[in-house]
């Protein structure tokens, strides 16, 4: 919770909007940091753009392109579906999903959090699918298109002291692959999540591979909303 509040410091203020009105795309931007600290800088930083809007069967259809630092050009979009519950389903080529991404779309599940009580303080479990070619890290070369069953159980902690309403979650999950070579991996979330927009504003995910093979088994992904379409920052 102190690391939250010490990332959500970093945060301006937000203030109330009306979100759009009828099937209007809404914009969130983040900064990245993976196998680093979360900056506007620095090898492995960057910032991710999503687009979201609805989907014919009621999910979202959601858009997200990385930009590394200090790379001349941004990453292939990647679009996918994500469902009421988190299940993410990128049935575009190439079927694409980031690691930063892996982390972020299932939170934008619409239902995502719907366990959440007012208090904050409720806890549940989470069970969705994820089914892509996933991107290895910064290499950008994807691998097969396979589906992972991954299981969550969240606890809420309740509001984060002058965070302007946030509420701070744990999360510890199992990500299994279905069928071929069944591999597992095992996720450590620390997220601060806005009730009133229904975003996560910032999030810490350690992944870890398993077996483990070495040191570098373990994947970290942090997040942090810099920009909202729907509730601009104030000046």
């Amino acid at each position: 919770m102190k690391a939250i509040g010490l990332l959500l410091a970093a945060l301006v203020a937000l203030t109330g909007q009306s979100p759009p009105a009828g099937t209007a795309v809404r914009h969130l931007v983040y900064e990245f940091g993976y196998n680093t600290k979360v900056a506007s800088s620095g090898n492995g930083t960057g910032t991710t753009t999503v687009s979201f809007w609805k989907a014919a069967d009621g999910g979202l259809m959601v858009s997200g392109t990385d930009n590394w630092w200090n790379t001349a050009r941004p990453r292939a979009t990647n679009t996918c579906e994500v469902h009421a519950n988190g299940t993410v389903a990128c049935t575009e080529r190439p079927y694409a999903l980031s690691p930063i991404q892996l982390t972020l779309f299932p939170l934008l599940g619409r239902a995502f959090f719907k366990e959440l009580n007012a208090a904050g303080t409720s806890s549940w479990q989470q069970i969705y699918e994820v089914k892509a070619a996933l991107l290895p890290g910064a290499s950008g070369v994807a691998n097969a298109l396979t589906t992972w069953k991954c299981t969550y159980t969240l606890h809420g902690k309740g509001p984060i002291p002058k965070a302007h309403g946030a509420i701070s979650l744990s999360s510890t999950g199992i990500l299994e692959q279905q069928g071929s070579r069944y591999l597992k991996a095992s996720s450590k979330q620390s997220i601060a999540y806005d009730p009133t927009y229904k975003v996560p504003l910032v999030v810490s995910d350690t992944r870890t591979h398993l077996p483990m093979r070495s040191v570098y088994s373990n994947d970290l992904v942090e997040l942090k909303l810099i920009k909202d379409s729907v509730h601009q920052p104030k000046t």
